[in-house]
């Protein structure tokens, strides 16, 4: 009897208590060597990969576990490494960390969102022929199989996906020609020591592509597997559906992975329409990937039963619809949630153990597991009865503003000159992101005060403390717009979450960021709504310490969305609109207490632009109803910021316009030449500063550095337009490494001010 199998994309690097990050961040302070470092990162490894095989899977990736990013690690193991991290004295891994983090000589990489998610990848860097160095996949492979007896799944970014994410190649046929040979030396290994199936990732598939990008895929795998045919190619795709769906199923590879959650039931549409091939592996992702909630096992098995009166039941496997990377590791660790909430959230061990569930229920038949499906009704059935999930208030104000379009009093030429009167600032204004370095000992503190153990009148006189000493080494500094320094917050999204109704928080729910960084996404639950001042206190306290504006510090509400595992049972835009409601009464408040610089920061604005072109405008103008409604309603002399980082700019330049913020500062020091022409070709008339620094790398660069880089600005952007900052808060960085940039920052604009002082005056 043939039964349907099950599997898994991917599963979290980090550790159920973030052991990755702190074992990565030990190696690189120098207080582990390079071999502890792998010592302790193998047997994390090695637990991730038992706990999977334990749990049930039948098909365990290995090889999807990386020291910091997939796509470098794939750059990397082809030889990818720009020349300028080229260095004969060191270890590779040192090396991959340098493209990563940057060294005293070197910029690092660029970095991007991956596709429409919070994770960041490392951009390839294309300046050199392809080589092989290691395969890492056969690497992770042999270990499964020699510590742990699992014939695993190694799992690879697919070259089509790697090239269109990389950037520096001029000829893409020509290149790819050079990189696909590399691709056949992996598999042809991975074949010899054993591997029956290998993942390869082209999430590529589920972007809208040209006839041209598809015909790569027919060509490139037609050779692969010609030359490897002893091995068996799932092709993966995710996050979205694939638009070309006969043309992927007909692609010369054994199985297809494909998403049946994000999916909007395409690819049911299209099973339907145009069956599966015979004799091919589908596998199919019935468990949400990356949302926190609870299954709906029944609907799971509707879709498992429509699937198999297409194709037999060995031609399916069950799995989540992407890599698991992109949600915690386990409720287990969830001590402090209320009964009611945490029942209804699973996370990477309990979506596999749902996978497990479902593959019981189609082998054995549902009543194998009724008990298990009878549990979740209650369970949900008890979720929807939770305080908060519908709040009347927000219900009516919503209604108060449906159909209406909100918008500044004045336009924004007008603003600028009540501004400018109002602020009386010298040119070129110099000024940070908003968030500086949070320390150990204010960890500490903070954790102390939570945990009970300080008062609050203790806590508040310690932030105070902290803030008045920023306040003046800002002074000290010369900037001349000042911020309080973000003491008092452990993330810009969960602070502002703690404090609205609709939002609940979790222990030790951590996900993968970028590198080492990890954010703990709150979970947005019920109805958002303002309860109180959220940010007042610490505004007005710093700026009652100097005579210098000092901005009050939001986050937007696009990034509060996207930066949070939301409630799917409302569309997310009405979601967003609940919580611009919100940040639209803090505004009010800073206002009154004299906070006349407001930033309302959007970095994550990008990373939720739907795949498909089609579905992009109307996400975009929601994006932008959301930020003028949070924002419209100050007054004109009352200067709007916001923040962007990693972003595409010039795919979204018009909505950025349309935003209507006094001043942007945008993340530009890895990509600044870039964005500078995207700016050229739209003609901006809005101030704007371009982080002039990348503040995440430890890297310190020079005063003539960042002269060049503002000096290269103002051949696009007006003297008057632009504002000079680094890309990003300063959060994750230290003391010793902030002083001295800033100080570099302040004296270039300070040296270009002079030179275009002098040129008004010729």
């Amino acid at each position: 009897m043939t039964h349907v199998q099950s599997s898994a994309l991917g599963y979290p690097r980090i550790g159920e208590k973030r052991e990755w990050k702190k074992s990565l961040e030990r190696f690189w302070k120098g207080n582990q060597t390079e071999e502890v470092l792998r010592t302790e990162l193998k047997e994390l490894r090695l637990k991730n990969l038992q706990k999977q095989k334990d749990l049930g899977l039948d098909w365990i990736p290995v090889g999807d576990f990386s020291y910091y990013d997939h796509v470098l690690d794939t750059a990397v193991m082809f030889g990818l490494i720009p020349e300028r991290f080229k260095q004969k004295d060191q270890s590779l891994l040192q090396t991959y960390f340098d493209i990563a983090r940057g060294n005293e000589t070197a910029v690092a990489s660029e970095m991007t969102k991956w596709f429409n998610t919070n994770y960041h990848y490392i951009v390839p860097e294309i300046d050199t022929e392809p080589k092989l160095l290691e395969n890492r996949p056969l690497y992770y492979f042999n270990e499964a199989k020699d510590e742990l007896g699992i014939i695993g799944k190694p799992v690879l970014l697919g070259p089509i996906t790697f090239l269109k994410l990389a950037k520096g190649y001029e000829d893409y046929d020509a290149f790819l020609d050079h990189l696909v040979p590399l691709y056949i030396d992996v598999l042809k290994e991975l074949a010899e020591a054993g591997a029956e199936w290998v993942q390869i990732d082209e999430p590529i598939l589920c972007t809208t592509l040209e006839d041209k990008e598809l015909a790569y895929f027919e060509k490139v795998y037609k050779k692969i597997t010609r030359e490897v045919p002893d091995l068996k190619l799932l092709l993966q795709t995710y996050f979205e559906s694939i638009d070309y769906y006969e043309q992927v199923i007909s692609l010369p590879v054994e199985g297809i992975g494909i998403d049946f959650i994000y999916d909007e039931g395409n690819h049911i549409n299209a099973l339907e329409k145009h069956g599966f091939p015979e004799g091919k592996t589908l596998a199919a992702g019935i468990i949400d990937g990356r949302n926190v909630w609870k299954n709906d096992l029944n609907h799971s098995l509707e879709t498992i039963d429509t699937l198999r009166k297409h194709i037999k039941d060995e031609q399916l496997i069950l799995q989540p619809s992407c890599s698991l990377l992109h949600v915690p590791v386990t409720t287990e660790t969830e001590e402090k949630l209320a009964p009611e909430l945490k029942n209804a959230l699973a996370f990477a061990d309990q979506k596999i153990e749902e996978v497990a569930l479902l593959k019981k229920g189609v082998n054995e038949g549902r009543e194998a597991i009724a008990s298990a499906i009878d549990k979740q009704q209650s369970t949900w059935k008890q979720f929807k009865q939770v305080t908060g999930r519908t709040n009347p208030i927000v219900q009516e104000e919503l209604s108060a503003w449906s159909g209406k379009q909100p918008s500044r009093a004045l336009p924004f030429a007008e603003r600028q000159k009540l501004q400018e009167e109002t602020f009386q600032l010298p040119l070129l204004p110099t000024t940070t992101i908003g968030s500086l370095p949070q320390t150990t000992d204010i960890r500490k503190a903070r954790a102390s005060f939570r945990k009970g153990e300080w008062t609050p009148e203790k806590y508040e006189a310690f932030i105070e403390e902290r803030t008045a000493a920023w306040i003046h080494h800002q002074e000290a500094l010369g900037l001349d717009v000042l911020v309080h320094g973000e003491f008092e917050r452990n993330d810009m999204v969960e602070y502002f979450g703690e404090k609205l109704d609709g939002f609940t928080f979790t222990q030790f729910a951590w996900v993968q960021s970028y590198g080492s960084r990890c954010v703990k996404p709150p979970i947005i639950y019920g109805d958002v709504a303002w309860k109180a001042p959220m940010t007042i206190k610490e505004s007005a306290f710093a700026q009652s310490l100097t005579n210098k504006p000092v901005k009050g510090m939001l986050t937007g509400p696009v990034t509060i969305l996207n930066w949070s595992f939301v409630r799917n049972d409302i569309e997310p835009a009405e979601v967003t609109t609940q919580i611009a409601l919100a940040l639209k009464k803090e505004l009010s408040a800073l206002e009154e207490n004299g906070i006349r610089m407001l930033q309302v920061d959007e970095p994550a604005l990008r990373e939720g632009l739907p795949l498909k072109k089609e579905k992009q405008q109307s996400y975009l103008d929601d994006a932008v109803y959301a930020f003028k409604l949070a924002t419209s309603g100050v007054k004109n002399d009352t200067q709007v910021h916001t923040h962007m980082c990693y972003s595409e700019f010039g795919e979204i330049i018009d909505t950025i316009d349309q935003l209507d913020a006094d001043v942007i500062s945008i993340e530009a020091a890895r990509s600044h030449g870039e964005l500078i022409a995207d700016f050229e070709t739209f003609g901006y008339d809005k101030e704007i500063g371009l982080g002039v620094y990348d503040i995440h790398s430890p890297r310190i660069p020079s005063i003539l550095e960042m002269e060049q880089s503002i000096t290269r600005a103002l051949k696009v952007l007006k003297a008057r337009q632009f504002w000079v900052n680094p890309d990003c808060g300063l959060k994750t960085r230290t003391k010793e490494e902030v002083l001295p940039a800033l100080n570099h920052m302040v004296e270039a604009a300070k040296n270009v001010r002079a030179k275009q002082t002098t040129v008004s005056k010729r």
